[in-house]
């Protein structure tokens, strides 16, 4: 599981930073790669990148403001032409299905793929085998929503020693004793695998929040996630500005990460006024409130290893 991000700035692109997007690479867990806003360029953003736009499942949209959905039509459209087949869903607040609907329309855009939406509100949005997906809505301008995704938690380590004690030797059937509630062993033995089953293995967690304020209400959304990513528009001396335009400041985001407990904040969503020295001054005012702070730049990098 890692954050792959592909554009870290705030209402237009500069020269350094692209706007909002971020891809979460699944593809040992799933196979796939779950899209977080899709503004303008991400297409291009994705050139430079070893993502394939056909293995791009799911994208989630926070909210309709143009710097996090511009980019839409043109990656639809992109992955008909890179051999996408599979069904891609898109997940946004209410007017998601309609804005791409009306660009794929007007300009005559036929997907080779079958494409689905899921318009939200608030509470659970996805749900498999393997992860499931939350929402809440942030203080915004617009309607503006952050998400929780949680990993499952997976079975706990064979304990190879109990089962050598009893005589079960090393071999195909420790697989089938891990799959199963109960294996026969030697045509009429049970062996029942919680048993022989260490704890569980408890899954990882990531919240990714939208353009909000800063508001202690988001608090229990994003406790104790393994990695919270949070916007910074401003500096910590535009707290004023920050309100006014409904974003928040490096300091209030990362009282919010200690205040909730994560294990690890990347700050995004930076404005285009900061840039070089400035935004090493930007980290410095985060990190001096909560030290396992990251600025992501473009391109950036992030995994969450394993609990």
């Amino acid at each position: 599981m890692e954050l792959y991000f592909l554009g870290t700035g705030s209402g237009v692109p500069s020269k350094e930073r692209n706007v909002s997007a971020i891809a979460l690479m699944l593809l040992q867990e799933a196979n796939s790669v779950w899209l977080f806003d899709c503004g303008e360029a991400t297409q291009h953003q994705i050139l430079h990148t070893s993502i394939k736009p056909r293995k791009i499942t799911k994208i989630f949209i926070t909210h309709m403001h143009g710097d996090h959905i511009f980019g839409l039509p043109g990656l639809l459209s992109s992955r008909s032409f890179q051999g996408g087949t599979d069904e891609l869903t898109i997940y946004g607040p209410t007017g998601v299905k309609e804005y791409v609907q009306t660009s794929l329309k007007l300009s005559g855009t036929h997907l080779t793929y079958p494409l689905s939406f899921v318009e939200f509100t608030e509470g659970k949005i996805y749900e498999d085998d393997k992860f499931t997906v939350f929402c809440k809505q942030l203080e915004h301008g617009i309607p503006s929503y952050g998400f929780r995704i949680e990993e499952k938690s997976k079975p706990g380590e064979l304990q190879v020693d109990k089962l050598m004690e009893i005589g079960i030797k090393p071999g195909p059937i420790y697989q089938q004793i891990k799959e199963n509630e109960v294996t026969i062993v030697e045509g009429e033995r049970e062996i029942r695998r919680k048993d022989f089953i260490g704890p569980d293995k408890k899954g990882r967690s990531i919240a990714i929040l939208g353009d909000t304020r800063a508001t202690e209400v988001n608090e229990d959304f994003v406790r104790s996630v393994d990695l919270l990513v949070h916007e910074a528009t401003f500096d910590k001396e535009k707290e004023d500005l920050a309100s006014a335009y409904y974003h928040s400041t490096t300091v209030q985001a990362a009282s919010l990460a200690k205040n909730a407990g994560v294990k690890q904040l990347v700050l995004t969503h930076i404005s285009s006024r900061y840039q070089n020295q400035e935004t090493d001054n930007l980290l410095t005012e985060a990190q001096q409130i909560y030290a396992n702070t990251e600025i992501a730049r473009d391109f950036y990098q992030i995994s969450i290893p394993s609990n």
